[in-house]
C-alpha cells in the first residue's frame, strides 16, 4: 500500500516538472513576445496605418482619395533641441507653438512617442528630413490626407479628424490610439469600420541612437496593413456639382433619388464649404470658422432641417382619401364655409385639378372627410379617432419617423396624433376646427427635405419605396446593405396614383410650376409654400421624371424665397434636365437661377423679422406653432 502511494507521489511531481519544462520551452523557444520585450532597446515595434477606403460616384468617378503625408512624432524624454530658434525655422512654426506642442506631448507621456506636427507634404518631408537627424527624440511616420476631387458634398461625405479623449475612453475594443484619425460625420462616420482598414505591424532593429538598422528576423513576424474597403455611391458627381452651382447664394437643400433603388443621386446642403479645408493641419482653425458662420454650413439641412411641407403634402392627403374611399377621382367641392383661402384659380371638380391648381379648400374638405370617414360629425371623440387612423396611414410614407439613411443625425420630424394634441388641450378637448391646418401641410407638421424627396419617389413608384441611401456598394464585391433592398409598401393601391400624377403633370404643364417646364421631358411635380414665422415663406418643389418611366425623384427647399414656383421649381427642373439629358436648353432660366441671390432674405438668429407686404398676406394658422420650424 505504501509502495503504491510512493509511485503516485513520484508520478505527480514528475508530471508537474514536465509541465514546467514544457512551459519554459514554449516561452524561450516558441513564443517570440518575451524575446521582443527583452530586446526593446534594440527592437522597435512600428504600427503601420492603412489607407482609408476611397469613395466613387455612380459613374466610377473618384470623389475621395488619399494623399501620402508625414507626421512628425516626438518622445519628450529623448528630445534634444539646443537651438530652438533654428528648429522652429526649419519646421516653419513659432516659438510659442513649439512650447505648447512639447507641453502637450509631455502631458500625454514622456516616454511614448506622440504627435508633434502632422500632415507634412512629401515636399516638406524631403526638405527637412536630413536636418532632423540632428534632433534626437523626433521621428517621422507615414500617414495620409483625405483629398477631394471637387469642392462638393461636404456634409454628406463628412470629415475625419483626430480621435477625442472621450472617444478613446468609450471604444469597445482597443483599436484606436492617441492622435489616430476617425470619421466624425457623414459617410466617413457611418462607414468607419469599413473605411479604416486593418493595421499592420513591423519590427525593426535600431542602435542606441535610434538609427534604423533593418528589419528584425528578416520581417518574418511583420504583418501587412490592409487598406480600407472602397465605397461606391449613387451620387452623380456632374449633377451634384451642377446642383451646387444653382444653390450658390441661397439657403436650403436639394435631394434627388433614383426611385427604383433608393440611391441618392444628389444631396446639397446650402450654403456649403470645400471639404478639403477640414482635411488639413489647420482643421481646428477652419472648423471654428465654419462653426461661427451664421448661415450654419456645418448643419446638414437635407436630413436635419425641418419645415412645414406646405402644399406638397396635399399629394399624400389625396392618396389617403382615395385609398380610404372617402373621395373618388371625380370628387369636387365648393369653397363654401371653408376657413382656408383660395388662389383664384379655375374650378377644381376632380382630384387631378385639385392638385394642378393646389386648391386649399379642396384639400380642407378631403382632410375633413378622411378624419370623419364621410360621417361629418364635428365631435371631440370622432376627431381623435379619425386623426389616429390618419396618422397611421401617413406614417407609411415615412413621415414622422427616421427613414434610416446611411447618414448620422437624421431628424424624424413631427407627425401629430391624438396624444400630441391631448398634451396641448387635454383629452377630448379639441376637434377638427383645431387641426384643419394640417390639411394643407401647415400647423404642427414638420418634415425634412429627404422625406419629401422620398415622397416623390413613392409616387413615382406608385406606392412603395426603398430606404434612401448614399452608398450602394462596399468593397470589391460591392456588397449591398440588406436593409436597402427591403421594399416598403404604403398600402395605397397603384391605380389611386393615376389622378394624383395627372394633377402633378398638369401643375408643371399649366399650373403653379409652368414657368419652369422642360421641353421634351414630361415632369410630374408639385409646388409648396411653407409658412414661416421669421421672414418670407420657404419655397418648395417636389417632382419626378420622366413621368412615364421615372428615373429621378427630387425635392428642393429654398429658404425665404417665397412661392414654390419662384425658386424651388426652376432649380429642380434644371437638375432633372441635366441628369436625364446632360444638357440645358433653357439657358435664360439657368442664368436667372445662377444670378439669384437670396441670402439677404434669410433671417439669422438675433435678427428681427422685416416688415413687408408679404407678411400681411399670410393665412392664419389655426393650431399652435411648432417649436421647430426653421433650422
Amino acid at each position: 500500500m505504501l509502495e503504491s502511494r510512493r509511485f503516485v507521489i513520484i508520478g505527480f511531481f514528475a508530471l508537474v516538472g514536465l509541465i514546467y519544462l514544457f512551459r519554459l520551452f514554449y516561452l524561450q523557444v516558441l513564443d517570440e513576445s518575451y524575446s521582443i520585450e527583452s530586446s526593446s532597446n534594440s527592437i522597435k515595434r512600428v504600427i503601420e496605418i492603412p489607407f482609408r477606403g476611397q469613395i466613387y460616384d455612380r459613374t466610377g468617378k473618384l470623389i475621395v482619395y488619399n494623399t501620402p503625408v508625414y507626421d512628425l512624432l516626438v518622445t519628450p524624454y529623448k528630445a534634444r533641441v539646443e537651438d530652438t530658434l533654428r528648429f522652429c525655422q526649419v519646421l516653419g512654426i513659432e516659438r510659442h507653438d513649439f512650447d505648447s506642442l512639447m507641453a502637450a506631448a509631455s502631458a500625454y507621456s514622456r516616454v511614448k512617442p506622440s504627435l508633434f506636427l502632422r500632415q507634412l507634404s512629401k515636399e516638406d518631408f524631403a526638405s527637412i528630413q536630413d536636418v532632423m537627424v540632428d534632433y534626437s527624440g523626433f521621428e517621422f511616420a507615414k500617414s495620409s490626407l483625405r483629398t477631394y476631387t471637387a469642392p462638393t458634398l461636404a456634409n454628406t461625405l463628412g470629415y475625419v479628424s483626430e480621435i477625442t479623449k472621450g472617444q478613446l475612453e468609450k471604444q469597445e475594443e482597443p483599436y484606436y490610439r492617441q492622435s489616430d484619425y476617425i470619421g466624425q460625420s457623414g459617410v466617413e462616420k457611418i462607414y468607419e469600420n469599413e473605411l479604416r482598414g486593418k493595421r499592420g505591424t513591423k519590427f525593426v532593429m535600431q542602435n542606441v541612437s535610434g538609427v534604423y538598422k533593418g528589419p528584425w528576423k528578416g520581417g518574418e513576424l511583420d504583418t501587412m496593413a490592409v487598406a480600407g474597403a472602397n465605397l461606391y455611391s449613387g451620387i452623380d458627381l456632374e449633377v451634384q456639382q451642377y446642383a451646387d452651382s444653382l444653390m450658390v447664394n441661397k439657403v436650403g437643400s436639394v435631394v434627388a433619388i433614383e426611385p427604383k433603388t433608393g440611391q441618392i443621386i444628389s444631396m446639397v446642403s446650402a450654403p456649403t464649404y470645400d471639404p478639403n479645408i477640414l482635411a488639413s493641419r489647420y482643421f481646428s482653425k477652419n472648423y471654428a470658422a465654419l462653426a461661427r458662420n451664421p448661415y450654419k454650413p456645418l448643419f446638414n439641412r437635407p436630413v436635419m432641417a425641418s419645415y412645414r411641407p406646405g402644399s406638397t403634402f396635399k399629394l399624400i392627403q389625396a392618396l389617403i382619401g382615395l385609398q380610404e374611399g372617402v373621395i373618388t377621382p371625380e370628387s369636387g367641392f365648393t369653397h363654401a364655409n371653408c376657413p382656408v383661402g383660395c388662389h383664384n384659380h379655375p374650378a377644381t371638380g376632380t382630384v387631378a385639378l385639385g392638385v394642378t391648381h393646389s386648391c386649399n379648400p379642396y384639400f380642407y374638405n378631403v382632410f375633413r372627410r378622411i378624419i370623419y370617414k364621410n360621417n361629418i360629425q364635428n365631435t371631440f371623440k370622432a376627431s381623435a379617432v379619425g386623426l389616429d387612423a390618419w396618422h397611421d396611414a401617413i406614417s407609411k410614407f415615412g413621415i414622422g419617423q427616421r427613414l434610416g439613411i446611411d447618414l448620422p443625425s437624421e431628424y424624424k420630424g413631427n407627425l401629430p396624433n391624438k396624444k400630441y394634441y391631448d398634451r396641448f388641450y387635454g383629452e377630448y378637448r379639441w376637434k377638427f376646427s383645431n387641426i384643419y391646418s394640417l390639411s394643407i401641410g401647415e400647423g404642427e407638421l414638420l418634415i425634412t427635405p429627404l422625406k419629401m424627396a422620398n415622397v416623390a419617389a413613392i409616387i413615382a413608384n406608385r406606392g412603395y419605396f426603398y430606404t434612401p441611401h448614399v452608398i450602394h456598394g462596399v468593397g470589391d464585391s460591392k456588397k449591398v446593405n440588406p436593409e436597402f433592398l427591403v421594399r416598403h409598401e404604403t398600402g395605397v393601391a397603384p391605380h389611386n396614383f393615376d389622378p394624383v400624377i395627372e394633377g402633378m403633370i398638369g401643375a408643371v404643364e399649366a399650373g403653379t410650376a409652368r414657368r419652369s417646364r422642360v421641353e421634351g421631358i414630361t415632369i410630374a411635380g408639385k409646388t409648396g409654400t411653407s409658412q414661416n414665422k421669421r421672414g418670407d415663406d420657404h419655397s418648395i418643389f417636389i417632382a419626378f421624371a420622366p413621368a412615364e418611366n421615372p428615373k429621378i425623384a427630387i425635392a428642393v427647399f429654398v429658404e425665404n424665397a417665397g412661392a414654390g414656383g419662384v425658386a424651388a421649381a426652376p432649380i429642380a427642373n434644371l437638375i432633372i434636365e441635366k441628369y436625364l439629358t446632360r444638357k440645358i436648353t433653357n439657358k435664360a432660366l439657368e442664368e436667372r437661377m445662377f444670378k439669384s441671390d437670396l441670402m439677404s432674405k434669410v433671417i439669422l438668429t438675433g435678427q428681427k423679422k422685416p416688415v413687408s407686404a408679404d407678411t400681411a398676406k399670410k393665412k392664419p394658422v389655426a393650431t399652435p406653432q411648432p417649436a421647430r420650424t426653421n433650422p
